[in-house]
């Protein structure tokens, strides 16, 4: 079973809640598949089911007659329903004694990785007089949480990535002044994802120029420029092992078609690299003298530094993302501007730092991705400290 019973009861203890309902719907609310094991299953779910985790006692279900065994390896009865007014009924039972719940619930949909249970769902359990709270930090706790194995694999894909990256930048160097496109070079970097043993949901971004300053340009076949002398360009990759459990990597690195980086890229490259910086030593710090520290803070503290150096306007979307099995995981974002980000960052877990810059002429970014230990935290890869010459 992929939800470990005891070790739930104890962090809804220590989080001061009744239980944890699992609710899904034809499937609606992929966390709560994974987490009860159902989304390895072949069984047909095609109408709604119920799962209790309470903080003390015995786990318990709300299931649909003609689907009654698809709950029955998890610990604790299931209890049948098929009319809605046993449904309803059910539902009242299966909640009796719980004053406040967690669900894949977020307040005004802040956090739409954690938003998989429908609003009319949460008023119904609200109605019985049952208070429902984000299951935000939970499912971090069994969702993104890393395990050895899974840190290691992440540490193999970031090598790998990084040694395409290079493979990438002397591409461009070797090719310098001969006609190359944004996706000539995407190309061969999609190859050297195959001989690393490399997976991933998307071929990388390689974005030259004003393209860059797109950041979720992506070059085609049909869509895609040459890669000039005196040119910025940057590279989006990201990538994991074909094994199961494995994490992603993800890293931005830029560079410069030419031998000297004018002012204008440099200086916006420095404010980039500054913020990032200010996050890392904050997580590290944090980290080290065993404090709580939330997601919102990491990006607070990276912006405010291209703030002032004169960039806010042109950092437009949130600092990081959590890592897992998927490249954007169930973990804690670094943002406190496309959402107000409150989840704790906590052990075990991973997640890039990557703020950018975009104008319509040019644009620059500096990804790295960091973990989290019990007393210390890292970054798993090399930091670019300035723009790449590749002249």
């Amino acid at each position: 079973m992929a939800l470990p019973i005891s070790a739930v009861q104890q962090a809804l203890k220590k989080d001061g809640l009744d239980g944890w309902l699992l609710y899904d719907f034809h499937g609606s609310n992929p966390i709560a598949r994974r987490l009860t094991d159902l989304a390895s299953s072949s069984k047909l779910s095609t109408r709604r089911w119920y799962y209790l985790v309470p903080a003390e006692g015995t786990p318990r279900g709300l299931v649909h007659a003609i689907e009654r065994h698809n709950l029955d390896k998890l610990p604790g009865n299931k209890q049948p329903y098929a009319g809605r007014e046993q449904l309803a009924a059910g539902l009242k039972d299966l909640l009796r004694g719980m004053k406040r719940v967690a669900m894949e619930y977020s307040p005004g949909n802040a956090i739409p990785y954690v938003s998989r249970v429908d609003a009319g769902t949460v008023e119904a359990i609200r109605q019985l007089g049952v208070d429902v709270v984000s299951s935000g930090d939970l499912v971090q706790r069994f969702e993104a949480v890393w395990s050895d194995e899974a840190l290691a694999t992440h540490r193999a894909a970031s090598d790998r990535l990084y040694r395409i990256k290079d493979r990438a930048f002397d591409l461009l160097r070797t090719r310098a002044g001969q006609p190359l496109t944004e996706y000539d070079v995407q190309q061969a970097m999609v190859k050297w994802f195959e001989e690393e043993g490399l997976i991933t949901d998307s071929a990388p971004c390689v974005a030259a120029q004003e393209n860059a300053g797109n950041p979720h340009y992506q070059p085609t076949s049909t869509v895609s420029r040459p890669i000039n002398p005196q040119e910025m360009v940057l590279l989006d990759l990201w990538g994991k092992l074909a094994t199961p459990g494995a994490v992603f990597a993800d890293i931005t690195w830029v560079g410069f078609t030419g031998s000297a980086v004018p002012e204008k890229y440099a200086k916006a490259f420095a404010a980039a690299r500054d913020g990032r910086n200010a996050g890392i030593e904050l997580v590290k710090n944090a980290a080290r003298e065993g404090r709580e520290l939330r997601g919102f803070e990491v990006d607070r503290a990276t912006r405010d530094v291209i703030e002032r150096a004169g960039y806010g306007a042109q950092f437009i979307h949130r600092t990081g993302h959590s890592l897992g099995e998927d490249v954007h995981g169930n973990g804690v974002h670094m943002d406190d501007y496309e959402t107000h980000d409150e989840r704790r960052l906590i052990p075990g877990t991973g997640f890039t730092i990557e703020p950018g810059i975009y104008t319509s002429e040019f644009g620059v970014r500096t990804e790295i991705n960091m973990y989290v230990g019990e007393r210390s935290a890292e970054v798993t890869g090399p930091m670019q400290n300035e723009i790449v010459t590749l002249g």
